[in-house]
C-alpha cells in the first residue's frame, strides 16, 4: 500500500514537472501550423501596402489644368482688393421694398445689394442710418486706380481698401455712374499689382472664367466656372435705362463678391461681378458681370472727368427675333425694333416711327436692342449719330442729335432711356394703331396689341 502510494506521488510530481513545458510546446506548434496554413485573405490583410497614387501620365491633363489654374489665381489675386465702407443710408430708401415681380427673382429687397450686406447702427426715426459694408474691387493701374461697383460705395463717408498682402489704404472716390453701377477709387500708391483688360466681345459660352472677391468676408477667394451666356438683358424693370449685355456665369458669386473681377484663362478682366439671381439671395448658379465693353469706356471717362453723361434718343426698343423678323421684311433677325417714340424726343424730331428696325449706328452693325442701348449710352450728349433703319422693307439713313439722359424734368427710372418697352420677358407692347395696321398689313377686323 505504501509502495503504491509512493509510485503515485512520483507520477504526479513528474506530470507536474513536464506539463507546463509540454503545454507551451503545443501552443507554439499550433501557432506555427496556423501561420503555415492560414487563409490567404488573413495574410493579405496584415501585409498589404496602401494603394499607390495614380500614375502622373494617366492624369497628366488634370494636373496640367490644376497647375494652370494655380498660376492664374496667383497672378490675379494680388490685384484684387477688399473694399470696406462706412456710409449713411438715404432716408427716402429706408423701409422701401422692391416690387413683387423682382422679389421672385432676387428673394430680397435690393437686387444689387446682396453682394454686401450692411450692418446698421440705430439712429432716431427718420434720420440717416450709419452702415458698414464690404465689397470687392480690382486694381487696373500701378498708380492705384481701382474699379468697383457703385452700389458698394454709394453714400460712403469713408472708404478703405485692403490688399492681399494686408496693406490697408484709405481710398478716395474719383467718380461713380449709377446707371452702369460702376465706380472708380484712387489710393496713394505707385507699386500696386494690377490686372489687364480683356475684350468681352470675344467671350463665348462654355469658356472658362474665374471670379475673384471677398464673399461673406472670406477675403481673396477665387471660384472657377464657365461662361453660361452672354448679352443678358437688364433684369431690373424699375429702371429700363440701365444697359444690359451682362455676362452670365456659374462661377460661384456670393455677397461680398460685388465689384470683383471676372477673368478669362489669360488673367484678363472681362467683367466686373455685380449681381446674382437667386430665390435665397445666395449663389444658385446664376451670377452676372458687367462686360468690359461697358466697363472700360465708363472707367476711362470717370478717371478723366469724374462723371459720365449718357446719350439719349427717347425711344423704346425690343429685339428683332426670328419670330418677328418676317413682320418687318427682315431676312436677318438682328437689330432693335422701335416700340415707342417719346414726344418731342430726339427720336421723334428725327422722324423715327414705331416699327422701324435699327440695324446700324454710325456704320456699326447692332446685333440686338441691348447692344444698341449700350452704343447710344456711350455717345456724348449733343453728338449727331447716323442710324441705318429698315422701314416697310426699305433701307434708309436717319441722322439723330442726342440729348443727355435725365436732362428732361419728366425723365425717371420708370420711363427714360432706350430700354423703355423692353420688358423683363424680352418683349415690348404697343397699341395696334392705323399706321401699324398699314405697315403690318393687318385687316380692320383684327384687334389687340403689337409685340
Amino acid at each position: 500500500m505504501n509502495a503504491g502510494m509512493q509510485l503515485k506521488n512520483k507520477v504526479t510530481k513528474w506530470t507536474r514537472r513536464f506539463a507546463v513545458p509540454m503545454l507551451a510546446l503545443a501552443l507554439v506548434g499550433a501557432f506555427t501550423t496556423y501561420e503555415c496554413v492560414k487563409p490567404a485573405a488573413a495574410s493579405a490583410a496584415a501585409a498589404s501596402p496602401a494603394a499607390a497614387p495614380l500614375d502622373a501620365d494617366s492624369v497628366g491633363a488634370l494636373l496640367a489644368l490644376d497647375k494652370a489654374m494655380e498660376t492664374l489665381a496667383a497672378r490675379v489675386t494680388p490685384a484684387v482688393v477688399n473694399v470696406t465702407v462706412t456710409s449713411r443710408s438715404k432716408p427716402e430708401m429706408m423701409g422701401k421694398e422692391m416690387p413683387e415681380d423682382m422679389q421672385q427673382f432676387f428673394g430680397q429687397s435690393n437686387p444689387f445689394g446682396q453682394f454686401f450686406g450692411p450692418q446698421m447702427h440705430g439712429q432716431p426715426h427718420g434720420q440717416p442710418q450709419i452702415e458698414h459694408g464690404m465689397g470687392s474691387g480690382v486694381v487696373i493701374s500701378p498708380d492705384g486706380y481701382i474699379v468697383t461697383n457703385n452700389h458698394v460705395i454709394d453714400g460712403a463717408v469713408d472708404i478703405r481698401v485692403t490688399t492681399s498682402n494686408r496693406r490697408v489704404l484709405k481710398a478716395k472716390l474719383v467718380g461713380a455712374d449709377p446707371l452702369t453701377d460702376l465706380a472708380v477709387l484712387k489710393v496713394s500708391a505707385t507699386d500696386m499689382a494690377s490686372a489687364p483688360w480683356g475684350d468681352s466681345k470675344e467671350v463665348r459660352p462654355g469658356q472658362t472664367v474665374l471670379a475673384f472677391g471677398n464673399p461673406y468676408g472670406f477675403r481673396f477667394t477665387v471660384t472657377r466656372g464657365i461662361v453660361s451666356a452672354v448679352n443678358r438683358a437688364n433684369p431690373d424693370p424699375t429702371n429700363p435705362s440701365k444697359p444690359g449685355e451682362f455676362i452670365q456665369t456659374d462661377a460661384a458669386i456670393n455677397p461680398g463678391n460685388s465689384g470683383g473681377p471676372l477673368v478669362d484663362a489669360r488673367g484678363q478682366v472681362v467683367g466686373i461681378n455685380t449681381f446674382l439671381i437667386s430665390p435665397s439671395g445666395t449663389f444658385s448658379g446664376m451670377g452676372f458681370a458687367i462686360p468690359t465693353q461697358i466697363v472700360r469706356p465708363t472707367v476711362e471717362t470717370l478717371i478723366r472727368y469724374g462723371k459720365v453723361s449718357h446719350g439719349h434718343i427717347g425711344i423704346g426698343i425690343a429685339d428683332v427675333t426670328p419670330e418677328n423678323a418676317k413682320f418687318f421684311d427682315e431676312s436677318n433677325p438682328t437689330g432693335g425694333v422701335v416700340t415707342q417714340v417719346e414726344p418731342d424726343s430726339p427720336g421723334a424730331k428725327a422722324g423715327l416711327q414705331i416699327g422701324d428696325v435699327i440695324t446700324e449706328i454710325d456704320g456699326q452693325k447692332v446685333s440686338d436692342a441691348g447692344e444698341l442701348q449700350v452704343l447710344v449710352g456711350q455717345k456724348q450728349p449733343g453728338s449727331k449719330i447716323s442710324l441705318s433703319v429698315l422701314r416697310n422693307g426699305k433701307s434708309m439713313t436717319i441722322p439723330v442729335t442726342l440729348e443727355e439722359l435725365g436732362s428732361r424734368k419728366d425723365d425717371s427710372g420708370d420711363n427714360s432711356g432706350e430700354g423703355h418697352g423692353k420688358m423683363r420677358w424680352g418683349i415690348g407692347l404697343s397699341d395696334l394703331t392705323p399706321e401699324l395696321r398699314d405697315q403690318l398689313q393687318v385687316s380692320r377686323e383684327v384687334h389687340g396689341a403689337v409685340i
